[in-house]
């Protein structure tokens, strides 16, 4: 019986640990190979490679998500990466992500569609056109990649806090929130085992 108690307890221990770190996605390899290869081509330039932003990574995903059933004609209409994806739900997404538009000033939204997403043809979508510029850029320290269907979205940031994507204030508010929570929720799920098994052995 104490065991089985024990057991019930150490469950809802990893459920609420899951629920506290869960917010971390689980992304395609196609999306880091892609990220390795845009690294490569700065590293041949002599540029830094780019750090792996998860807010740019989840605002990446997200747009790849709402234009995957636009035909690739769409992206051969936006002419330069300032002509940013005119989307209505914009500010939701970002809210999604808990990005705060301040954070997004500095930072580039680039697009591309190759049909069946050939990993060649996608990186020489970005590096051979006039993407390039901005992968050229030294300014540019971070990247998220998001993928859907025939569409890649890549999200370049900086390290100034207008191109970080960071949620600012209320993000760091929720992240301490977290920290502080997490060693209650172990305390207390460790004081309720103990408490158990006092009464059992009883």
């Amino acid at each position: 019986m104490a065991s089985l108690l024990q057991l019930i307890t150490l469950f809802f221990f990893l459920v609420a640990l899951s629920i506290l770190f869960s917010s971390t996605p689980v992304h395609c390899d196609d999306d880091d190979d892609l990220l390795q290869g845009l690294n490569s081509y700065r590293t041949a330039r002599n540029l830094p490679t780019l750090a792996k932003n998860k807010k740019a990574e989840c605002l990446a995903e997200e747009l790849a998500e709402e234009i995957e059933h636009q035909p690739c004609a769409a992206a051969a209409a936006a002419s330069n990466a300032t002509q940013q994806m005119q989307l209505a739900n914009y500010p939701s997404i970002l809210n999604k992500c808990k990005i705060d538009i301040n954070y997004t000033r500095d930072g580039v939204v680039m697009q591309v569609c190759v049909p069946n997403r050939v990993s060649t043809l996608v990186l020489t979508n970005f590096t051979q056109s006039h993407y390039s510029r901005y992968l050229n850029d030294s300014k540019f320290t971070g990247a998220g990649i998001g993928s859907e269907d025939d569409w890649v979205v890549a999200v370049l940031s900086t390290n100034s806090p207008e191109g970080s994507f960071s949620g600012g204030y209320r993000a760091a508010m929720e992240v301490g929130l977290m920290v502080m929570l997490s060693p209650c929720l172990l305390g207390m799920f460790l004081g309720l085992e103990i408490f158990v098994g006092t009464v059992i052995n009883n």
